[in-house]
């Protein structure tokens, strides 16, 4: 560890500290309530949920509550939170940050609201903030781990409670929406969000009032309501201020200095460090990209930054012909009248130079019909730029899924584009000492020249490794529907998580529509195809744009093959060249495929495997290892499913959703 990093765990153990000594947070989980579903893909919602908590945490830091719409094109997603008023600022905090952790079990499909006992968060797809009651989610929750009131108890605890929820919810109307108090033994807090009216506290509070006596003579009662929260019990568990100002006082001022000072000469201390050594990084970057200069400048490489700006017309708009995660491409002209294709790339060069620059010349020397040729780069201009052959026919996916398709492909022109890009992956998987991983095959990145011959693009999450490797632990990059489930869980990177998007690919292009991880309930499409061919009728799921003109017994191998691709287990992948084989020579044997991963009905249909997206990998993982484990390979042993720990923040969740772009 680091010295930056020692200090950051010496301070992390001294806020922990003090915030276990004087923090009660009431973070105990009352209701979790995952509501409306949408269609809308995981990659669509992540990022629009991301950017209203971000505005949302924001308020709450500020003002304890807050709330946040964000507008999108296809979706809109609604944020609102809310501490209960009893609750210091330091342990409204830590209650949102519990309910930010907890929440996003209900993504990346259905709406979510959750309360602890301390605080409230909501995220929805309409506007929900003047929204009193809603009779489908609100509900009461009568557990408690105290016990009923049996006895001479009973009859107490009911008048108690009674006159304690009359009392309570009057005096939060009269009091802005908050009111707590306390009364022969009972305790009692009613809360209204603050986006609510008075009018509407007091309707929202009345049906809190009706459904918990409902509970009546549980000791310990919540109703859950969408414009508010209201709880009795018989212990006390208010946040007393008067207790607060003199206990708290003396502990905290004490706590407060120590942290004050200690804080301070780290924070120093560690401001010093991080100077110097950003000093000194700064120092190398500039040697190397010195040197790095000088060897650019004499090679076949180097493209002129000003002359690529002006085979571009400066970039025009009107030039633009493709816009992906890592930059936009435009179409250019060069003097000598060949024509480019330019790719913008949204880097910062000096972090990044070298490693660009050695992969500019690792793609550079390698030549496959079936791959875009990248021409060359410019690294010295205000930004990076990359210089590829330019493919006539633009992108598959316009010709698959667009509304308005360019063209409609016929079967012929559908196989040879499955076999070129077949043979492109494969080359890059066995066409030279070096392995190289594309990371993101996909319709998008299948390019088609002016014959309608497949050429495989975009190179940006390319990976490279020695033939002795098996795999490569790598940070999780590409794109969802289309990432091999033990990539996704794992990490571990092997060229079998081509071949399984190479086969979603298939399918894709077989069939016309769009492959979908975590799909509705009319299934995937891998899904769809795999219950066809079950039951001996997979050809039904070709095209329908085709109007039967295809031959059946070819449609079908093709579709075969793509299920193989397609399997959960490592080993049972075949390999490109295998693949190649398959669909190119008649009379090869086929394996018949298991089941694919994300089918098993029972776990689409679980509700709590619905909401983890880990999970239901995971599980899927986890079947198809243990049907494989007799076969004695390399592959199979190194990508045996594990445990995979908790669930994935939407942090991780919108880091997969930009890579996806």
């Amino acid at each position: 560890m680091n010295f930056s990093g020692f200090i950051r765990c010496i301070l992390i153990f001294l806020v922990s500290i003090a915030m276990i000594c004087e923090a009660d947070p009431r973070i105990s989980e009352a209701g979790l309530i995952c509501g409306t579903n949408r269609s809308s893909p995981a990659a669509t919602i992540i990022p629009i949920f991301v950017k209203a908590m971000e505005v949302v945490s924001q308020r709450v830091t500020d003002h304890n509550w807050g709330s946040h719409g964000v507008n999108s094109t296809n979706i809109s997603i609604y944020g609102l939170a809310n501490c209960y008023q009893d609750l210091p600022h330091q342990d409204c905090m830590l209650c949102y940050a519990a309910s930010r952790t907890r929440l996003p079990r209900c993504l990346p499909g259905k709406s979510g609201r959750i309360y602890l006992d301390g605080c409230f968060l909501r995220y929805d797809y309409y506007n929900f903030f003047n929204e009193t009651t809603d009779s489908a989610n609100d509900k009461v929750n009568c557990s408690s781990s105290i016990g009923v009131a049996t006895g001479q108890e009973l009859d107490t605890l009911n008048a108690s409670a009674g006159n304690l929820i009359e009392q309570l919810t009057g005096r939060a109307v009269a009091n802005g929406g908050f009111a707590s108090m306390h009364l022969n033994g009972v305790y009692g807090l009613a809360q209204c969000w603050k986006t609510v009216s008075r009018k509407g506290c007091r309707e929202c509070l009345d049906k809190a009032s009706r459904d918990i006596k409902g509970c009546f003579p549980n000791r310990d009662v919540r109703a859950l309501i969408a414009g508010c929260y209201l709880r009795y019990s018989t212990q006390n568990f208010l946040n007393d201020p008067s207790q607060s100002s003199s206990s708290r006082v003396s502990k905290g001022v004490i706590v407060a200095i120590v942290l004050g000072v200690t804080a301070f000469m780290m924070l120093a201390l560690s401001a010093a460090y991080t100077a110097r050594k950003r000093s000194l990084k700064r120092k190398r970057e500039r040697i190397n990209l010195g040197k790095l200069s000088n060897s650019y400048k004499k090679s076949s490489l180097n493209f002129k930054y000003e002359n690529l700006e002006k085979a571009t017309n400066y970039f025009d708009p009107s030039t633009k012909v493709g816009q992906g995660g890592n930059g936009s491409v435009y179409k250019g002209t060069l003097p000598n009248g060949n024509v480019i294709a330019v790719k913008r790339l949204f880097f910062n060069t000096r972090q990044w130079v070298d490693e660009f620059f050695n992969e500019v010349n690792l793609i550079h020397g390698i030549e496959h019909k079936n791959l875009v040729k990248l021409l060359g780069c410019s690294i010295e201009g205000p930004e990076s730029l990359l210089v590829y052959e330019f493919v006539t026919n633009k992108s598959l996916d316009q010709y698959l899924f667009d509304k308005n398709k360019i063209k409609i492909l016929n079967w012929e022109e559908r196989f040879r584009i499955i076999v070129g890009t077949a043979e492109g992956i494969d080359f890059l998987h066995r066409g030279s000492e070096i392995r190289i991983i594309h990371r993101d095959i996909k319709s998008s990145n299948v390019l088609l020249d002016e014959n309608l011959e497949a050429k495989i693009a975009d190179f940006g999450l390319a990976r490279c490794f020695a033939a002795d490797k098996t795999h490569l632990s790598t940070g999780i990059a590409g794109t969802l529907g289309y990432m091999a489930p033990e990539y996704l869980v794992k990490g571990q990177l092997t060229e079998k998580a081509d071949v399984y998007s190479y086969g979603v690919l298939v399918l894709e292009i077989v069939c016309g529509r769009k492959s979908i991880a975590f799909a509705d309930d009319s299934g995937s499409l891998i899904q769809t195809v795999w219950k066809l061919y079950t039951t001996n009728q997979v050809t039904e799921s070709v095209d329908p744009l085709l109007d039967g003109d295809f031959p059946r017994e070819e449609a079908s191998k093709v579709l075969k093959v793509g299920l193989l691709c397609t399997q959960a287990s490592v080993a049972l992948r075949p390999s490109m060249r295998e693949v190649v084989q398959m669909l190119t020579c008649e009379g090869y044997q086929i394996p018949e495929p298991c089941q694919p991963p994300f089918l098993n009905s029972s776990l689409l249909a679980g509700g709590s495997v619905k909401s983890s997206i880990r999970s239901l990998v995971t599980n899927a993982l986890s079947k198809f290892d243990e049907s494989s484990s007799y076969t004695n390979t390399t592959g199979s042993s190194s990508m045996r499913s594990a445990s995979t720990g908790p669930h994935r923040s939407d942090e991780f969740l919108l880091k997969e959703s930009e890579n996806r772009k």
